[in-house]
């Protein structure tokens, strides 16, 4: 079961993040039972421990069987004050995008 922001104030959850084949983007699992993917951790979905087995074994299935994706996985972060923050610093440049130049990548559009 998928959570929205509203739901735990710093409690650790979990979205699921892969790589796009295409370009290389990295994507999050969007929310809803279709498995969409989406660009930005804003609009990606949020799993409490027990759901994110379950949800990560269909978005793999998915991403692999389509060959659509690479290197799915679920991370933790934390949802503070409406911000998604992720616990571990690899995650949280994902979802920013690259660190030399802040003017670039996802960090540019914030």
């Amino acid at each position: 079961m998928a959570l929205n922001d509203q739901s735990s104030n710093e409690a650790v959850l979990k979205a699921i993040t892969a790589n796009r084949l295409r370009d290389g983007e990295v994507i999050f699992l969007a929310p809803g039972p279709d498995l969409r993917w989406v660009e930005r951790l804003d609009d990606a979905a949020l799993f409490e421990d027990a759901a994110t087995d379950a949800a990560l074994a269909a978005a793999k299935a998915q991403a692999e069987g389509e060959q659509f994706a690479v290197d799915v996985y679920a991370f933790d972060l934390r949802v503070a004050d409406g911000q998604r923050v992720p616990v571990k610093t690899r995650e949280r440049i994902r979802a920013l995008g690259p660190t030399v130049r802040i003017d670039l990548g996802k960090q540019a559009a914030a």
